[in-house]
């Protein structure tokens, strides 16, 4: 089992940045790969980013790539977005998950954190 908690979201305008991270209870966090999801209001989970046990490999979603980037800390059980050059639309509530396997869609990942709200206004 294993319980994510996500933090770092707020309001930010737009061209700003926020780091959301996420702490996993996970023993074996290294096992895990990462990913971060998002749910703006009216519209479907989707993924943002995804990265592999050792933080090797990464992968985004064309919407955001070159403005997030997704780090892992596997001593510290932590997993990071860095999100640069906000826009309005990326506001949503935003999810860590992770999983024992690689994958980019929702239904993939057993785990899930509660969510952190980010708010870019124009």
């Amino acid at each position: 089992q294993v319980q994510l908690v996500e933090s770092g979201g707020g309001l930010v305008q737009a061209g700003g940045s926020l780091r959301l991270s996420c702490a996993a209870s996970a023993r074996t966090f290294s096992s895990y790969v990462m990913g971060w999801f998002r749910q703006a209001p009216g519209k479907e989970r989707e993924f943002v980013a995804a990265i592999r046990w050792r933080g090797r490999d990464t992968h985004y979603a064309d919407s955001v790539k070159g403005r997030f980037t997704i780090s892992r800390d596997n001593a510290k059980n932590t997993v990071y977005l860095q999100m640069n050059n906000l826009k309005p639309e990326d506001t949503a509530v935003y999810y860590c998950a992770a999983d024992v396997r690689y994958g980019l869609g929702p239904a993939e990942y057993d785990y899930w954190g509660q969510g952190t709200q980010v708010t870019v206004s124009s």
